[in-house]
């Protein structure tokens, strides 16, 4: 059995001693309480200490990044905490923020409670807007060299032939699905070709509700594990529900505000809908590649029935629809 068998192997195993171990042998002095935080992605826990403020640790999921990916996102994690942007960055121990410890991978990052952000609130939107211009202008300085792009391949060609190699799409589907799939990549295609050379840079790249934690007023930014290089709208299209008419008043609001840091290119509206196919292409195949994971089958129990499928292939044609409509009005 490989090395990277057994961290597999690990880390579905991985037991409250295994935890307590780990943070003890970075220093800490854990009291024993411990409580699960919603993550599927990694397996996340705060770990309270003794005499002191509980802290979160992050097992990292073997193989998904390298561990030069992971440490770049800690970078780019600390570059934005640096500049006075709330983001929840990892602690820096013994002069590192990703430790070994036996099969494992981990990061300690302070505790920061809060609820989901209300996007009925003009203000708080428009607050949301201006942080994620300033997360912009820090990503512009420099490059990622380890992690990938938000781009058609990865999100959606790649998420495409991962279902059907591995048979996900039920057989009487295939054809339809198949189908489906290739007009909305030339329409994909062709809403990037509308947008034009707009310019890409460091994003957090998976920039929704959930990943915001608002208490009174301040707001704290977390989980950069997805970060990657793309167009800004990335980090902004999440935050738009609703039918047009709704997401309209919510995007002039969300981009007032981004407009008081960073200029944002109008150009990029286009890729609101290409971005948001992308992204389900990108779930789907992201369940399926997690499938064996019991945690999984536990949370996601809807997955892989047909009328998950079915439901799926209906949303990728309401999105081919939805791509060739005007962009989403917005008057600077």
């Amino acid at each position: 059995m490989s090395e990277s068998d057994d961290s597999a192997l690990a880390y579905q195993a991985l037991q409250p001693d295994d935890i307590l171990d780990t943070l003890e042998s970075l220093g800490f002095n854990c009291n024993g309480r411990m409580l699960a935080l919603n993550s599927y992605e990694n397996r996340v826990y705060q770990v309270g200490i003794e005499g002191d403020a509980p802290v979160v640790a992050k097992f990292y999921r073997p193989a998904r990044w390298t561990d030069e990916a992971i440490e770049e996102e800690h970078e780019f994690a600390a570059e934005l905490a640096a500049a006075d942007i709330p983001v929840v960055a990892p602690l820096r121990i013994h002069g590192a923020t990703l430790h070994h410890h036996g099969p494992f991978r981990v990061s300690i990052s302070p505790c920061h409670g809060g609820r989901s952000p209300d996007l009925d609130n003009d203000d708080l939107l428009r607050q949301i807007g201006r942080l994620v211009a300033r997360i912009h202008l820090q990503g512009e300085r420099s490059e990622f060299r380890h992690r990938p792009h938000v781009d058609i391949e990865s999100y959606g060609i790649d998420s495409h032939d991962y279902l059907l190699d591995n048979q996900f799409i039920p057989e009487e589907l295939e054809e339809v699905y198949i189908g489906i799939a290739d007009h909305l990549f030339d329409n994909i295609e062709a809403a990037f070709d509308r947008a034009g050379a707009v310019r890409e840079f460091r994003l957090h790249a998976d920039f929704h509700p959930g990943n915001v934690l608002v208490q009174e007023d301040r707001v704290h930014i977390v989980d950069l594990d997805d970060a990657r290089t793309g167009p800004a709208v990335q980090d902004l299209w999440m935050f738009l529900s609703g039918d047009r008419d709704e997401q309209t008043p919510q995007l002039s609001i969300l981009l007032e505000g981004y407009q008081e840091f960073r200029q944002f290119d109008a150009r990029e509206l286009h890729l609101i809908e290409a971005l948001r196919s992308l992204r389900m292409m990108h779930y789907a195949a992201w369940l399926a590649r997690r499938w064996e994971d019991p945690a999984f089958k536990q949370a996601f129990p809807w997955f892989n029935s047909r009328r998950y499928w079915d439901e799926h292939v209906l949303s990728l044609r309401e999105q081919t629809a939805l791509i060739q409509e005007p962009p989403l009005a917005w008057y600077a």
